[in-house]
């Protein structure tokens, strides 16, 4: 019956999401180490699934560059460069920019929107806890409401493929980070904690204070990790 066969797409479709975002997770978390290799039977059998849409989520990481395919054996989990943490961060602040004048120029030109206000206030609320994380050294929680914050607040640009490449980005730059970031006892005072800061900024259409703010952000996290990667 067709309708069997549309359910079965879309159950595949949902398995192949999920086992994706299960997989990005275990390499944020530093479960899946830089450079461990793995089969889709292994991946497969750890999860109790079918090895179809395992290989498909690991495909779909590897063109999100979490994963590079070893030919005839499996997927490794990419190792990332301070050189390419610093490539990351040039991307993302030529999308970043372009954004914040788009916000402060079109979006709070009509600040009684309610959807603008229900998203900053969203927005703001993802960067209070990311602030406590921050904070706390809670580099796992933390790592979940700066990808949400940042979704969202890309959001307010109304063009989803930027939205979703930034999205991509800062996925690989915490992949990145994290490698390094993993090696410190206490993160307590090293993480960036100025998100309400940043919307602060742009709700009073400060774009040049968001800059500034982002800008200082990236400066601290690249010493960071260059330093983190020559010790």
């Amino acid at each position: 019956m067709p309708g069997t066969g549309a359910k079965g797409a879309v159950t595949r479709s949902t398995l192949r999401q999920q086992l994706a975002d299960a997989l990005r997770d275990e390499v944020l978390a530093g479960r899946l180490q830089p450079g461990q290799a793995f089969t889709v039977k292994e991946i497969a059998e750890q999860y109790g699934v079918s090895a179809t849409p395992v290989r498909e989520a690991l495909v779909d990481l590897s063109a999100q560059g979490l994963l590079e395919a070893d030919q005839h054996r499996g997927f490794r989990v990419h190792e990332y460069s301070p050189a390419d943490y610093r490539g990351m961060i040039e991307a993302r602040s030529l999308v970043t920019d372009g954004i914040f004048r788009s916000i402060t120029v079109g979006v709070m030109d009509q600040p009684q929107d309610p959807r603008t206000t229900a998203t900053l206030v969203g927005v703001r609320r993802r960067g209070e806890e990311a602030r406590r994380a921050a904070a706390a050294g809670e580099l796992n929680i933390l790592i979940g409401y700066d990808l949400r914050f940042w979704r969202e607040l890309s959001g307010l640009f109304g063009n989803p493929y930027l939205a979703d490449f930034l999205h991509r980005l800062r996925i690989q730059s915490w992949a990145c980070a994290v490698q390094h970031l993993r090696e410190v006892a206490d993160l307590k005072g090293h993480l960036w904690s100025a998100h309400t800061e940043l919307v602060d900024a742009l709700v009073r259409r400060d774009s040049a204070e968001a800059h500034a703010i982002v800008t200082a952000y990236n400066a601290h996290s690249l010493a960071l990790i260059e330093r983190l990667a020559a010790e």
